[in-house]
């Protein structure tokens, strides 16, 4: 009953970080495509990315909401956070020329190294909904 409750308050964590920053960047979609063309990729990505960015984190959400798919969530959601952790990262070590945050938010007032922490935690959350989903399944089987 414990390892449950933990797994719906991991999990609840997640869909609120997904479903506020996918949302708030459809909320505020101008700025969201152009901090996005701001970004050290090449410009073609950006209409890909302005669309499948934020739906992929409501997404994510919607998959952490089911007992049945949570798992696939705490898995997606811990690559993605692995990603931005990535950007973070190259960020910090100065890898690119300029470095505009394209969060979502309030998220984006965090300085990088807040950003790492935030991250650090995010990709924590998610690795351990996994490991205790992992668990409870093969508990049940």
């Amino acid at each position: 009953m414990k390892r449950k409750i933990v797994i719906e308050i991991l999990s609840s964590l997640l869909i609120l970080l997904f479903v506020y920053t996918g949302v708030s960047k459809w909320l505020d979609f101008k700025t969201f495509t152009g901090q996005m063309n701001n970004q050290p990729l090449p410009n073609w990505m950006t209409p890909i990315l302005v669309w499948t960015l934020p739906a992929v984190e409501i997404i994510i959400s919607g998959f952490l909401m089911f007992d049945k798919t949570q798992l696939i969530g705490f898995r997606a959601s811990l690559v993605l956070m692995l990603l931005f952790t990535l950007y973070t990262l190259l960020v910090l070590l100065k890898t690119f020329g300029r470095i505009p945050c394209s969060c979502g938010g309030v998220i984006e007032n965090l300085s990088w190294p807040q950003h790492l922490v935030f991250n650090l935690f995010f990709v924590g959350v998610a690795l351990a909904g996994m490991i205790l989903k992992r668990k409870e399944k093969l508990k049940i089987s």
